[in-house]
């Protein structure tokens, strides 16, 4: 079993995914910026951890992540300003990247979505801009780190009951349930050797996620 500790357990996406883990019998710890989410995180069975990922340095994040086996990335600004997506989404997920290398964490899931990349092709106009320029570029510097890494890249998230079928195979984003990227996420916990240094895009479908991510 692999001790997990997922940024941004507050979020919809690991709220559903951390019962999954522990389900599962990984040891998880969900790291919340607010004392008050705190019973939300314990009543999935993990262990809450209070820590503002976006004001520690590297050094404190490397203890927080010391002797943990898979670091799930789902945080985010959700939407904020300009400076703020930076400094989470950009800034902070580099941060986390460079204490998982140093606290020794062999594997890292970067929560991303469809199309990110230096060519995501949104336009400066777009609200949407900064995000996929900060995404872009953590998403950059974890596939060049020494991480065994997944990235996920999910479509448009709704909040539709989960299949636990998704399809890997398309070229366009279409859409995938909060439910369904839960059960991503704790699929690729579960399956190292056949999801490692896999960037994974996804949206529902018809194929049972386990086998999905495997042939990614």
């Amino acid at each position: 079993m692999a001790a997990v500790t997922v940024i941004g357990a507050h979020g919809k996406v690991s709220l559903l995914a951390l019962p999954l883990l522990v389900e599962a019998g990984h040891p998880a710890q969900g790291v919340i910026r607010k004392p008050e989410q705190a019973d939300d995180i314990a009543a999935t069975g993990a262990t809450p951890v209070v820590a503002d990922v976006e004001s520690l340095d590297t050094a404190a994040l490397t203890e927080l992540l010391r002797g943990q086996d898979v670091v799930v990335w789902s945080a985010g600004a959700g939407g904020g300003s300009p400076e703020r997506t930076y400094a989470v989404d950009r800034d902070a997920a580099i941060r986390t990247i460079d204490a998982a290398v140093a606290a020794g964490v062999p594997r890292f899931v970067m929560v991303s979505y469809f199309g990110a990349g230096r060519d995501h092709g949104v336009s400066p106009e777009n609200s949407f801009f900064h995000y996929a320029e900060a995404k872009a570029v953590a998403d950059e510097h974890l596939m060049a780190s020494s991480l065994d890494w997944v990235v996920l890249r999910p479509s448009t998230l709704t909040l539709d009951e989960p299949t636990g079928e998704i399809s890997v195979a398309d070229e366009s984003a279409g859409k995938v349930s909060r439910g369904n990227v839960a059960q991503v996420i704790a699929a690729v916990v579960d399956a190292p050797e056949a999801t490692s240094r896999k960037v994974i895009g996804f949206n529902d479908g018809r194929t049972p996620v386990a086998q999905a991510v495997a042939q990614a």
